[in-house]
């Protein structure tokens, strides 16, 4: 199985930052993509970031010059840097991977339990 687990999540003040890590475990032969996605109460999933293998980095319009996606490989770990917080950013933020298993052919997504994210004003 491949798991994902998310921290970082909190509280924070309007204007602030926080950092969102998701380290990938399990019997993992290679990992492709990863991202992030958010759910506000009442509204559905949405997307945020990603970033292939390739390095380049997309980001939805509402967090672009905000949200920082990165990775690290060899820790199979993808991070989030969220500055300039706004409340509108309140959610439970969850990582997800596209990535083979040892003993299987294709490559499968994979999403964590999530993080709640408050931004306060």
């Amino acid at each position: 199985q491949v798991q994902l687990v998310e921290s970082g999540g909190g509280l924070v003040q309007a204007g602030g930052s926080l950092r969102l890590s998701c380290a990938a475990s399990g019997d993992i032969y290679s990992i492709n993509a990863m991202g992030w996605h958010r759910q506000a109460p009442g509204k559905q999933r949405e997307f945020v970031a990603v970033i292939p293998s390739g390095g380049s980095t997309f980001y939805a319009d509402s967090v672009k010059g905000r949200f920082t996606i990165s990775r690290d490989n060899a820790k199979n770990t993808v991070y989030l840097q969220m500055n300039s917080l706004k409340p509108e950013d309140t959610a439970v933020y969850y990582c997800n991977t596209w990535a083979k298993r040892l003993w299987a052919s294709d490559a499968y997504e994979y999403w964590g339990q999530g993080t709640q994210v408050t931004v306060s004003s």
